[in-house]
């Protein structure tokens, strides 16, 4: 049995206001229903996920647990800019330990983490090609980063896109490098982290 709840506020979350969810990203709340399972009763948000096509129910008791978190406020947008802007930070580990923390970051939630992860695998057109592995991160991670830039700023995603492109072209990978003064730029900060 499902009931639909007449109060559309709880724990701070309201119907209607868009939310990040860690796993998946910006969602839209769509209601917070009362459900009973296995003879207990549940409160429960109900999400959407418009570009997944798929909707969450998630207990209103967990959604703290689950990370569930209200848009970043300008604050932490503009941080997540100027990390953009930033050198990239590539450890000499192997890509299987790379890729791991690489996904940490984007299921973390945290939009400044997220940003971190697109300046480390954001590749220029001077640069060579990714591996699909880092293509597929770097993606996912790109668009967590757009959605809620867009969110936040009520712009559309493509609006979005265009202040991510702005800030990765100000970086110093981004500024059309050569290949080799590329690469000799991420050996010298490959050493700097290593000392």
């Amino acid at each position: 049995m499902m009931t639909a709840k007449k109060t559309a506020n709880k724990l701070g979350f309201k119907t209607g206001e868009a939310i990040v969810y860690p796993s998946h990203g910006v969602g839209h709340i769509l209601a917070i229903e009362e459900q009973e399972v296995a003879g207990f009763k549940l409160e429960l948000f109900v999400i959407s996920f418009d570009k997944d096509k798929m909707t969450l129910r998630v207990p209103t008791s967990k959604a703290a647990s689950v990370g569930m978190r209200k848009l970043a406020d300008g604050e932490v947008v503009s941080k997540a800019l100027v990390t953009l802007t930033g050198r990239a930070r590539v450890k000499r580990t192997m890509w299987s330990r790379r890729a791991q923390e690489y996904e940490a970051k984007i299921n973390s939630g945290d939009l400044v983490s997220i940003a971190e992860v697109v300046r480390d695998l954001h590749r220029s057109d001077a640069q060579p090609e990714q591996s699909y592995s880092e293509r597929q991160l770097y993606e996912a991670a790109l668009e967590r980063v757009i959605s809620e830039l867009a969110a936040v700023n009520r712009i559309t995603d493509t609006e979005g896109r265009k202040l991510v492109e702005e800030a990765l072209a100000k970086s110093p990978r981004g500024a059309g490098k050569t290949d080799a003064a590329a690469a000799s730029s991420e050996d010298d900060e490959v050493q700097e982290e290593a000392a």
